[in-house]
C-alpha cells in the first residue's frame, strides 16, 4: 500500500475519473490537493499530465480555514515510463506511484510487479498475464 496516502484522505470519494485509458499505464503517480469543489476536473499545475481525479460524496467538508477539498489527483511527469520507458523509472516507480489497476475510490492502491518495472510473478505468470517490459 502506498504510504503516502491515508485512508482517512479518502474516506469521502464517490467515484474516481480516468482521463485516459489506465490499462496501458503500468503506473500514475497520486497526491492528495487541496481543490475548491467536490467534483470539477481541477486546474493542472504541474509539469506533465493529469491523468484521472477523485471525485468526493456530498459528505466531505471544506477545511474551515480554506474553504478547500482535500482530493486525490492522478498525474504522470515528462520523464516517466510510459513517455520513456528505457529511462530513469524503466525498472523501478516513484515513491508515489501505484498500478492504477489497483485503484478504486476509498482504495490507495499499491505497487505490483508491473509497477516496478520488474518481471511478472509466478501467479500473474500462471494466469497468463504479460508485461510490456
Amino acid at each position: 500500500m502506498s504510504s503516502l496516502i491515508t485512508e482517512d484522505e479518502i474516506s469521502h470519494e464517490a467515484e474516481l475519473v480516468w482521463l485516459e485509458d489506465i490499462k496501458d499505464l503500468d503506473y500514475v503517480r497520486q497526491s492528495i490537493d487541496r481543490l475548491p469543489t467536490r467534483k470539477s476536473r481541477p486546474a493542472y499545475h504541474r509539469d506533465g499530465r493529469m491523468v484521472g481525479y477523485a471525485i468526493l460524496g456530498t459528505t466531505a467538508k471544506p477545511s474551515r480555514a480554506s474553504g478547500t477539498f482535500r482530493r486525490r489527483v492522478f498525474w504522470l511527469l515528462p520523464h516517466d515510463r510510459d513517455s520513456e520507458p528505457d529511462g530513469l523509472y524503466a525498472k523501478s516507480a516513484p515513491a508515489e506511484a501505484v498500478d492504477p489497476r489497483t485503484l478504486k475510490a476509498r482504495v490507495k492502491g499499491y505497487k505490483t510487479e508491473r509497477s516496478e518495472g520488474g518481471p511478472p510473478s509466478t501467479a500473474m505468470q500462471e494466469l497468463g498475464i504479460t508485461l510490456p517490459l
